[in-house]
């Protein structure tokens, strides 16, 4: 089992910034990728950004150039710097960590979810 422990969210106005954070428990399995999802009331949760373990980073159209995701692979951490916030990117914000689970008999990746943070932008 992984666990993941958000923090980070909280009430800014648009053009402000907000930074998440996201610890993943110690575990022998690999963490192949950590990001960050939203999921506004009424949608879909969607991919922010993500970033793997060998370095590369994957981001929504819509937050480039605002939200720039780091990790700090030795602390199994990853963040989340929002920056140029609108009120569009109201939502709960979910942490995702992608572990290649081993066992003796299988060998496959598992999606792990954090309990959500709640990023609220006012106009």
């Amino acid at each position: 089992q992984v666990q993941l422990v958000e923090s980070g969210g909280g009430l800014v106005q648009a053009g402000g910034s907000l930074r998440l954070s996201c610890a993943a428990s110690r575990t022998s399995f690999t963490i192949n990728a950590m990001g960050w999802y939203q999921q506004a009331p009424g949608k879909q949760r969607e991919l922010v950004a993500q970033t793997t373990t060998g370095g590369s980073t994957n981001y929504a159209d819509s937050v480039k150039g605002r939200f720039t995701i780091s990790r700090d692979n030795a602390k199994n951490t990853v963040y989340l710097q929002m920056n140029s916030l609108k009120p569009e990117d109201t939502a709960v914000y979910y942490c995702n960590a992608q572990v290649q689970v081993v066992d003796p008999v299988s060998n496959y990746e598992r999606d792990y979810w954090g309990q959500g943070t709640q990023v609220t932008v006012s106009s």
